[in-house]
């Protein structure tokens, strides 16, 4: 599998871009990659466990820490931080995005569920 050869990440975009050493090159937006999580909070712990994490269109990235040579922690700020992203993943996430983030958009449609936060109550 390839290997990260650049991390970089736009705040004003909300986007982290990632480089591998094949010549791949992915911008995943920080909502995409929070609601992709690989933590157990998300995914669950086996097959059809799946979350579908609603609401976090704005979401953006706090720290990006290094784990090893082979993944990043990254902490997101709605403050979840316990998914691991291997350079394996975020090449799988970056490759199969489109199909990814359709089918993480059925699945919102499909429980009722918005990109958006909730509206505010005035004070």
């Amino acid at each position: 599998m390839p290997a990260v050869t650049e991390l970089r990440y736009s705040k004003a975009e909300k986007v982290l871009h990632v480089a591998f050493d094949d010549g791949s090159r992915f911008a995943l937006p920080a909502e995409y990659l929070r609601v992709e999580s690989p933590s157990a909070e998300v995914q669950g712990h086996g097959p059809g466990q799946k979350t579908i994490v609603p609401a976090r269109r704005h979401v953006g990235i706090m720290r990006i820490e290094p784990v090893g040579h082979y993944a990043v922690r990254l902490a997101f700020d709605d403050l979840h931080d316990s998914g691991i992203y291997s350079w394996d993943y975020l090449y799988r996430l970056g490759r199969d995005q489109a199909e990814i983030w359709a089918e993480y958009e059925r699945a919102l449609a499909l429980k009722g569920l918005s990109r958006d936060p909730p509206a505010r109550r005035p004070a």
